[in-house]
């Protein structure tokens, strides 16, 4: 479907990626499929204990004194996708779709975020028309979920002092530091109570919001759907006394929630205010987000009556937790202009047998405000009586402006395309931190393609801007000293 694009190699690779299940932690098969590729190509080939992947390659002729460059991109990708569509991430292969100058999946996460960057690597090691130095393609695990490759990353696995990272979505842009980052997880604990007598249950759903990734796009002022579900929740608690049988929103600890859902039980006798509630929040909150969520939905369906409903203690706790909890921009940058420096990520809330589980995540570029607004939010559910504890979280990367690497690219940038890329850094989190942290002698560098909508089934890449970052890359392979 996509041999016909431009750069033809990389998209081959990028299809036949997506045609291999690889979850965060569930990363086996891929892992396999570059292990395979590695052995056919006879290329040194090795992977360490926690499933990183090391392919090298040597030098062309003539580019042997050169120095070592390391390729860098993860392997697993975010599962999300919309819930009437049928999908096992774990088996199923991807489904492809181009629209104008853009590719996506139906229905799901596409994997851009990395798979362009694996494809490239991919493209780079079967080439044999290319100019470079001595190549090193590292390839680490479940970047995703916890930065488990780059945190079990072994001393010495590879040699180069040169990093370039292939997990940036933003062509035209150069990526030099990022944020840190921390997850907060509370866990509130219920009893099941008796369902009374005369009593009318509803599910009530939020959907048709765009979702996202809880760092490039915190400051667009999206929707959650965890949000807006606690805010109506609140409120006709207040007006008419309504009773929680279940509450469920949003998945993954770094993607705003796109969908929430409530089974409530009401007094009959308040049907039809609750209806009228309902509808009048909708039209409110449906006003408010009318510019970023225009697809917002609040939609309601009477249920049969459940088996239980959770005591009113843990549904006041429940409630005004979420509602207190922070999301979104917590402070803006002094130091780089335009740069997120601190949010937070009201990610998702589960019910397990006896208590709900509520995820969130921090980010921020200054380490101790990182731990403030961590802290911020532990304090909001400690007060709930939750139970609350903190990731091991995961360091920032700090800019470097005087960075050898860095003036190459910016010029190399501007002989080719005859503009000045802007050079930043970026509020997602990378791997960079962890590397400098084991390899404090790097000089690094991120730099990919357009990718937007990343962290959900929205998640499209730019093909043109596309070409452009394979012309860069070979080019800046090629002038390296």
């Amino acid at each position: 479907m996509l041999e016909k694009l431009n750069p033809q190699k990389v998209w081959t690779y990028f299809e036949e990626i997506t045609k291999i299940p690889r979850p965060s932690k569930k990363e086996d098969k891929i892992i396999q499929y570059l292990l395979d590729f590695g052995k056919q190509l006879n290329l040194e080939t090795k992977r360490d204990n926690i499933g990183n992947i090391l392919i090298s390659k040597a030098a062309t002729q003539g580019y042997e004194n050169k120095k070592t460059v390391v390729l860098q991109s993860h392997v697993d990708m975010v599962c999300e996708k919309n819930s009437d569509v049928e999908h096992d991430f774990e088996n199923d292969p991807l489904k492809l779709k181009i629209e104008g100058d853009w590719i996506k999946a139906e229905g799901t996460t596409l994997g851009a975020d990395n798979g362009i960057g694996i494809a490239t690597q991919l493209a780079i090691l079967a080439a044999d028309d290319i100019q470079h130095g001595p190549i090193e393609c590292l390839f680490t695990v479940d970047e995703e979920t916890g930065l488990t490759g780059a945190f079990n990353l072994e001393a010495g696995f590879f040699k180069g002092k040169i990093l370039i990272n292939l997990d940036s979505e933003d062509e035209g842009e150069l990526f030099i530091g990022c944020a840190g980052g921390i997850d907060t997880i509370a866990k509130l604990r219920y009893a099941k109570k008796t369902v009374p007598p005369y009593s009318v249950c509803y599910k009530v759903t939020v959907s048709g919001l765009k979702g996202g990734h809880s760092g490039d796009d915190i400051e667009k002022e999206l929707g959650n759907s965890v949000k807006v579900l606690a805010r109506f929740l609140w409120q006709a608690d207040k007006k008419i006394g309504i009773r929680l049988s279940d509450f469920d929103g949003g998945n993954l600890r770094n993607a705003i929630p796109r969908e929430a859902n409530a089974i409530v039980i009401i007094k009959d006798r308040f049907d039809e205010n609750f209806i009228s509630l309902l509808k009048k929040f909708t039209q409110e909150i449906k006003e408010e987000f009318k510019v970023t969520e225009p697809n917002l939905t609040i939609g309601f369906e009477k249920q049969g009556i459940p088996d239980f409903l959770i005591n009113k203690k843990a549904q006041f706790r429940l409630l005004s937790s979420l509602m207190s909890c922070p999301h979104g921009v917590i402070a803006n940058s002094t130091v780089i202009k335009n740069l997120v420096e601190t949010s937070s990520n009201l990610a998702s809330v589960k019910r397990k047998e006896s208590c709900f589980e509520i995820t969130t995540s921090q980010r921020s570029s200054v380490e101790s405000r990182k731990n403030f607004i961590a802290n911020t939010v532990r304090s909001v559910f400690e007060l709930a009586k939750a139970d609350v504890e903190h990731s091991e979280g995961y360091p920032g990367w700090n800019p470097k402006p005087d960075s050898e690497l860095l003036e190459l690219t910016k010029g190399t940038y501007i002989s080719l395309f005859k503009e000045e890329p802007v050079v930043r850094a970026i509020h997602a989190g990378l791997e960079c931190g962890l590397f400098l942290k084991k390899f404090p002698d790097l000089d690094m560098i991120s730099f990919g393609p357009t990718i937007k909508g990343a962290h959900s089934p929205d998640e499209r890449i730019h093909i043109g801007s596309t070409e452009k970052f394979w012309v860069l890359l070979l080019e800046v392979l090629k002038r390296i000293s």
